[in-house]
């Protein structure tokens, strides 16, 4: 039976798309654009760090990482992310979501800066500082995942929910832009400012001792846009969601909402009481009734992001490959250090360009026509198509003259990741559970894709070496199939309010629990 919904919360689903929703959004995103930023920087800085620190004289090729520090610098960010997603999550339903926002952005700010730092010249002091900040910065990022995911939903109404959402986590591919056009702007002014011979010609000048600011300078510059954002997130108000369903203030909720909104809203205390003495909708986590409610939506979640980032960070692995393959970075004994560093920046600036970017904003424009259910399995059926087609023909697309084929193929397997599973898998765990569980939710469901991501990022590392490409992309092809099953998990939440998704407009009903396990086919 449904239950009378509260004013401010009925107020904040039918208002109409106003400027507080896109500064929202901006602030919001601004923790994805650091996110994106810092996670993509390093993996364009890590041949510059191998030639300034690990070159040995007498060598006929550039300096390389040690592949357990390769591993290590990569990695460590993913494991403070995953840590971060659990306890941020947790925290964001026990503190309220904006007290814990500020820290989280504190975090990102302090260990970008503190990233660039080392203590000590050595190889070993650099990297150990390197990797340790950078786990913590993991750890602020992660965060960010659950904590703006359910502002942004709490915030929306129901008809733009979702592109809302959608358009948080597509700052991302900004983020990925800014990290390549920084790197191509600082290598090319170093470059003109210190020239050096190429490595065939000078081994030890090619790389110049300036060299050693410049992939500080990427790696911290990072600190300045969720720096500039930090002010605004401490000025946003608490969720009207959180404050009324979970710290039961309903009077500060209206007073809150009505300065958003503009608009005269009662505070209506007695329904939030009445509401708080009925049993049915106070369980836990680890409860029976969560398990009955919500248990196949939590597996749909973490399944699906698990999958989804397996394929999606071991994707970013052959990118290295492929620009080799087709000729944008020509061999590293042809080059000084920051010219590679510009190619490689520049190459993978120019993937983001065009098939990242498109597809994050592909999925803000018709996630509320479409439904998240349909551009979820699509996006899986497409990625699964893509790459049995890159697999199974693996040497054909080996010979030169079918190289452009094989980017093609490749660069549209990211474009339908991002329209796609990508961005659902953020949004919809921040519409479909209890807003006193919503965070913490989120943050399990981020958490499994990231340990998906460490899998994608490691896992396949090896994969490729051991049982080669060709077979390593048809496991990947199994993986994207499988994200295909599970996404029936997922219930569609288009068009519905929060309330309707969780239950917590409901009286305990047996039949209404059964009513949402059903998905739209």
């Amino acid at each position: 039976m449904a239950r009378e919904q509260l004013q401010v919360l009925n107020a904040l689903d039918v208002a109409k798309t106003q400027w507080y929703h896109f500064t929202a959004i901006v602030i919001a995103g601004m923790g994805f654009f650091t996110d994106a930023y810092d996670l993509f920087c390093i993996s364009l800085v890590t041949k510059l760090l191998g030639r300034i620190y690990y070159y040995q004289p007498g060598s006929e090729t550039p300096g390389a990482l040690p592949s357990n520090v390769l591993s290590a610098v990569n990695g460590v960010a993913f494991c403070g992310t995953l840590s971060g997603q659990l306890f941020f999550g947790w925290l964001g339903d026990k503190m309220g979501r904006k007290r814990v926002y500020g820290m989280t952005l504190m975090i990102m700010v302090i260990c970008s800066i503190a990233s660039g730092l080392s203590f000590g010249k050595n190889p070993t002091a650099v990297m150990s500082t390197l990797c340790f900040f950078r786990f913590w910065l993991g750890f602020g990022i992660g965060g960010d995942y659950p904590l703006s995911a359910t502002i942004m939903s709490e915030y929306a109404n129901k008809k733009t929910r979702g592109a809302f959402i959608a358009a948080v986590f597509a700052m991302q591919g900004f983020g990925i832009l800014a990290g390549g056009m920084v790197a191509v702007i600082i290598s090319a002014a170093f470059k003109a400012q210190f020239p050096a011979p190429v490595f065939e010609v000078d081994p030890a000048g090619s790389t110049v001792p300036q060299a050693d600011y410049a992939w500080r300078i990427i790696v911290m510059f990072g600190a300045i846009p969720a720096a500039l954002t930090y002010y605004w997130r401490m000025k946003m108000p608490e969720t009207a969601r959180y404050t009324a369903l979970v710290a039961k203030n309903a009077k500060q909720a209206a007073s809150d909402m009505a300065k958003v909104l503009e608009v005269e809203l009662e505070s209506e205390q007695e329904k939030i009481e009445k509401m708080s003495q009925e049993k049915g909708n106070d369980f836990g986590l680890f409860s029976t009734q969560f398990a009955r409610r919500h248990g196949l939506h939590l597996l749909g979640t973490t399944t699906t992001w698990f999958l989804l980032d397996i394929a999606f960070y071991s994707q970013n692995l052959f990118q290295k490959d492929i620009f080799s393959a087709i000729g944008w970075i020509p061999k590293p004994k042809t080059m000084n250090a920051l010219e590679e560093l510009f190619k490689i920046a520049r190459a993978q600036t120019l993937i983001a360009l065009c098939s990242t970017v498109p597809g994050y904003w592909f999925t803000v424009a018709f996630i509320d026509s479409i439904g998240r259910f349909a551009i979820q399995l699509m996006g899986f059926f497409f990625m699964t198509v893509f790459m049995f087609a890159l697999a199974i023909p693996y040497h054909h697309w080996t010979l030169p003259d079918h190289r452009i084929g094989f980017v093609v193929m490749y660069s549209l397997t990211f474009f339908f990741a991002n329209f796609g599973p990508n961005a659902t898998t953020f949004v919809v765990p921040a519409e479909i559970f209890p807003a006193r569980l919503r965070s913490t939710c989120h943050g399990i469901s981020a958490a499994s894709g990231k340990a998906g991501a460490i899998v994608g990022a490691f896992g396949f590392l090896y994969a490729a070496d051991g049982i080669g490409v060709r077979k390593t992309l048809i496991v990947l092809g199994v993986v994207n199939f499988l994200g295909m099953i599970f996404t029936f998990l997922v219930p569609e939440s288009k068009g519905k309010s929060l309330e309707e998704m969780s239950g917590e407009g409901e009286e305990e009903n047996g039949s209404t629990a059964e009513s949402r396990q059903t998905v739209p086919v």
